[in-house]
C-alpha cells in the first residue's frame, strides 16, 4: 500500500492559492490536502475549505504561539507538511523545529527585496512600484525561525512597466503564484520523501 503524504495549509486570507494547491492535488493518490487552518475566522479560506471538503481549524495567535497547541492538531491529523499561503502570521520555533524543512512559503517578491515583517500583499506591490523597479516575482522557499529567510526553493520573474498600477503587478505576481506553486511544492515534498 502506497504511503499518503498529507498536507496542512495555512492562510489567512482569501485562499485562491491553498484551492489551488487542493486542486492540483485531487487527483494525485498519494498527496493529500487534509487540512486548511485559520488565524482569521472571517477568512474566506475556509468558505473555500468547506466548499472543497476538506477539515478547517482556526486558532488565536495565542495559541498559535503556545507551546504544543498547533503540534498537537498537526499529529492528531498525522500532517507531513506544511504550505503557507497567505499567512501573515510570523511561525513559532517550536513549529519550525518540529516540522524542519517541511514548512514551504510564498512571497509575492524576489527575496530578499522586498520582505520581512509587515511586508505582504499589496504592500510588497506598492513597494516594488514605488522603487521602478524593472521586475518582480516570486519567491517559493522554507521557513526558519525569520520573516522570508528560509532557503530559497524556486524563483520566478514578470516584468513591470511604468504605466503598471499596484493592482497590474498583483495580478501578474498571481499568475505566478498560480502556476507555479503546486508543482514547486510536489517536487520538494518527492525530493525528500
Amino acid at each position: 500500500m502506497k504511503t499518503i503524504i498529507n498536507v496542512a495549509i495555512f492562510a489567512s486570507g482569501s485562499g485562491s492559492n491553498a484551492e489551488n494547491i487542493t486542486k492540483y492535488y485531487s487527483n494525485v493518490e498519494d498527496v493529500n490536502v487534509k487540512l486548511i487552518l485559520s488565524n482569521n475566522n472571517a477568512a474566506y479560506v475556509l468558505e473555500r475549505a468547506k466548499k472543497m471538503n476538506i477539515d478547517s481549524y482556526v486558532f488565536t495567535k495565542k495559541e498559535f504561539n503556545s507551546e504544543k497547541s498547533i503540534i498537537k492538531v498537526l499529529q492528531d491529523n498525522n500532517i507531513d507538511f506544511i504550505v503557507l499561503a497567505g499567512f501573515l502570521l510570523l511561525v513559532p520555533k517550536i513549529l519550525v523545529q518540529s516540522y524542519s524543512d517541511r514548512i514551504i512559503n510564498i512571497h509575492p517578491a524576489l527575496l530578499p527585496k522586498y520582505g520581512g515583517k509587515g511586508m505582504y500583499g499589496d504592500r510588497v506591490h506598492q513597494a516594488v512600484k514605488s522603487a521602478k523597479e524593472k521586475e518582480t516575482g516570486i519567491t517559493i522557499h522554507l521557513v526558519n525561525e525569520q520573516y522570508d529567510e528560509g532557503a530559497v526553493l524556486f524563483q520566478d520573474t514578470v516584468p513591470v512597466v511604468p504605466t503598471d498600477t499596484v493592482s497590474d503587478i498583483a495580478a501578474k505576481v498571481h499568475a505566478l503564484e498560480y502556476a507555479h506553486f503546486p508543482k514547486v511544492i510536489d517536487n520538494y515534498i518527492r525530493k525528500i520523501q
